[in-house]
């Protein structure tokens, strides 16, 4: 059996805990005046990773969540003790963050968790409504890479609880993210009903909202926060049909992949990676369901960006190839089928090409 180009529900988590997904560029997220902090731009793919393994929330983002209070919230302080204590609670806050992320990246999980416990405690002691949210949610994510799935999904129900409660609507994209989170921890635990109202519940949600905001001028919603909707509902798109082909219902698959396809080669580019990555799952679920044509397209259309833009996951393109044109009969192999696939697969001396022996490791 073939490999699914997308990774692993864990590292699906990751990079959507991170603002980092295959779909979704950090840099397209639009700033929230209640609930996420902006965040610095890096590069979008995560590929070969890039990025899920470091596909966390960058170090900088922790400052913009803490910011001063308004002028008029400044007059309601009881004095400037208060105030003082306020600030030094909240540049601890921070630096617990930071070192905790520090650690993460480092690979010490353990150190990071004790850190934001820290941090969390030191929230509550502050009221920080911003800090204690923005700590569950890390704390969540750690917990979902580490496999501790139940604590993850009580941290992020815990997370989503209190971005509801300071005021923030279900339809906003941080609550989408976190849903989107939450039926991926029910999928890999086969609980399959709540995985798929899940599911439906966010691309359900994404569309609506989508066609509500198609015509409102960029002077009350930018074309960068349109685009993050899409690029979020094409995140979505994308997990709903893994999830879909892994459960063996590959013609609902074909149908989110073609959605995803389209919004990714619509806002990101026929050669973006994440482009070249769905057009490979389509022809995934494509080859499913015997339509080999269509699959035969696809994929091959996939290794030829792949080789054209060095795709960092050429190696598993190829390996799509090799199984879908495999899966056909000799007769169809033998009429120009099976030439495209040894000058994939093979070097100038008909031997297996490196990175295409990566695959079978």
């Amino acid at each position: 059996m073939y490999r699914l180009l997308s990774h692993s529900v864990g590292r699906d988590l990751l990079r959507a805990a991170g603002r980092r997904c295959r779909v979704c560029p950090a840099y397209l997220l639009p700033v929230r005046a209640r609930g996420r902090a902006p965040e610095v731009e890096v590069r979008p793919f995560r590929v070969a990773r890039q990025g899920w393994g470091s596909g966390l929330l960058p170090l900088l983002a922790a400052l913009a969540w803490f910011s001063r209070p308004g002028a008029e919230e400044e007059k309601e302080q009881p004095g400037a003790a208060t105030e003082g204590a306020a600030d030094e609670a909240e540049a601890e806050i921070i630096l617990l963050l930071k070192r905790a992320k520090l650690s993460i990246m480092k690979d010490e999980p353990e150190e990071a968790e004790l850190i934001l416990h820290d941090a969390l405690r030191l929230a509550y002691q502050s009221d920080n409504k911003k800090a204690i949210t923005y700590t569950y949610d890390l704390m969540a994510n750690l917990a979902f890479i580490r496999g501790q799935l139940e604590n993850a999904e009580k941290l992020f129900k815990a997370t989503m609880s209190y971005l509801l409660g300071g005021g923030m609507q279900q339809e906003d994209n941080a609550i989408v993210e976190i849903s989107l989170k939450l039926a991926s921890i029910y999928a890999a635990q086969n609980r399959h009903e709540f995985a798929l109202a899940g599911y439906e519940f966010c691309i359900s949600t994404l569309e609506e909202k989508i066609e509500r905001e198609k015509e409102m001028a960029e002077d009350v919603l930018s074309v960068d926060e349109k685009a993050n909707t899409h690029l979020l509902l094409g995140m979505c798109l994308d997990a709903y049909a893994r999830y879909l082909l892994l459960s063996k219902y590959p013609s609902q698959a074909q149908k989110m992949y073609e959605k995803a396809l389209h919004i990714s080669e619509e806002i990101l580019g026929e050669t973006h990676p994440q482009t070249i990555v769905l057009m490979s799952d389509l022809a995934t679920s494509l080859d499913a369901q015997g339509h080999l044509d269509e699959a035969c397209f696809y994929v091959q259309r996939a290794s030829d960006l792949a080789r054209q833009t060095e795709h960092p996951e050429l190696h598993m393109v190829l390996s799509n190839l090799a199984a879908i044109l495999m899966h056909t009969d000799q007769s169809y192999l033998s009429h120009g089928k099976k030439g495209i696939m040894c000058s994939l697969l093979l070097d100038n001396n008909r031997r297996i090409k490196p990175e295409v022996m990566l695959t079978f490791r």
